[in-house]
């Protein structure tokens, strides 16, 4: 029980197939925590191509205000085609970045399980596959993305540039983080990737990475270069546990561990910071093109959800059931269409029907 304390959730359902996902995750967040006594109470906001289609801007106050009062923010995705041509400034992601940066949501967390069920989704071999269980944690602040830019002349004489620039700061933080969450998991493993044979920044973060490691000795730290990596995970991914490393790198790999997996409608994801709230968000995307068609996956936005209550509440019990009840739906055949080839399949509704009805 929560002792009469109903913990508050920014809902930002976004674009695409993002309020119809998120829809779904709603509905088992609340039978969750009406199963093991959890007050949840609910708050909707704007942000994204709605945002800025309602009032004008990607993230008005008003959410931003929403999220300040809030303890955890659940997000479904934001963007689309009809928004690309937009400045920078009002482009829908901007949202995303602004939730960044407010909140300092500097670790992105990315789990990459393959289930029995789905084992034939994943295009690698089922005795290279069976039993991956991995996390990735991205530094989500820094590096390329956050870097200046500029770019100068013109024709063939025109010169881009972006920085990469990060500090000991923020490398041991997001190091700390990957290796608090290893040693709460049963390998208690942390692979730090880099490409510390090239770049004076990866050599920066292979040091911090290196200092951290001691005061984790019940952790194993490894280091590991990131194109090494990326063979790695197509060619064993079994021998992950944890990997921590830099956010374009990390942005990479997770949608590579995605692809092992099988399909990026079971991807869920987190980015916290050092207080609340967390950010909770499936990875799939806005998915345009089958918006408003009842077909879209819920399960990443459901597992969402799971993370939701691990990372954003501390509360493992309620988000344990519900990926167990995922994984039940799955062995009992249930699937959405980017799961079922040429056999049946579920619409977003029946699909959360079908983890509703086993989550026990």
């Amino acid at each position: 029980m929560t002792g009469g304390r109903a913990y508050r959730i920014a809902v930002i359902p976004g674009d695409g197939i993002g309020p119809e996902v998120i829809a779904s995750s709603v509905r088992v967040l609340e039978e969750a925590g009406r199963r093991y006594g959890i007050a949840l109470e609910f708050e909707e906001g704007v942000a994204g191509g709605a945002a800025i289609d309602a009032v004008g801007t990607p993230i008005p106050e008003e959410t931003l205000d929403l999220c300040r009062r809030s303890d955890a923010i659940l997000f479904g995705a934001c963007g689309g085609p009809r928004w690309d041509t937009g400045p920078r400034q009002r482009r829908p992601e901007q949202a995303l970045f602004t939730l960044r940066r407010t909140f300092e949501l500097y670790a992105n967390l990315r789990p990459a399980t393959v289930v029995p069920p789905l084992l034939s989704a994943s295009p690698l071999r089922r005795e290279v596959v069976e039993g991956a269980d991995l996390l990735i944690v991205r530094e989500l602040t820094g590096g390329l993305y956050f870097g200046p830019q500029s770019r100068t002349g013109s024709g063939d004489g025109a010169v881009a540039t972006d920085s990469l620039p990060y500090s000991a700061a923020e490398v041991r933080r997001v190091v700390r983080k990957a290796c608090e969450i290893a040693r709460r998991r049963p390998r208690k493993k942390v692979t730090s990737v880099d490409k510390a044979n090239v770049l004076e920044t990866s050599r920066l973060w292979r040091e911090v990475a290196t200092e951290v490691a001691r005061e984790y000795p019940d952790v194993h730290v490894e280091h590991m270069l990131v194109d090494n990596c990326a063979l790695q995970l197509v060619r064993d991914p079994r021998q992950f546990d944890v990997i921590v490393t830099e956010n374009m790198f990390g942005d990479i790999l997770s949608d590579e561990a995605a692809g092992v997996m099988g399909s990026l409608g079971l991807m869920p994801s987190a980015s916290l910071g050092e207080r609340p709230p967390g950010l909770f968000e499936p990875v799939h995307g806005t998915a345009p093109d089958i918006a408003g068609k009842g077909i879209a996956n819920p399960l990443a936005a459901i597992l969402t959800g799971a993370l939701l209550f691990r990372y954003g509440l501390g509360l493992e019990r309620p988000a344990a059931a519900i990926e167990a009840a995922v994984w039940r739906a799955l062995e009992d055949g249930c699937r959405t269409p980017d799961l079922a080839g040429d056999g049946p399949a579920l619409g977003t509704a029946a699909m959360t029907d079908a983890v509703l009805e086993r989550l026990a």
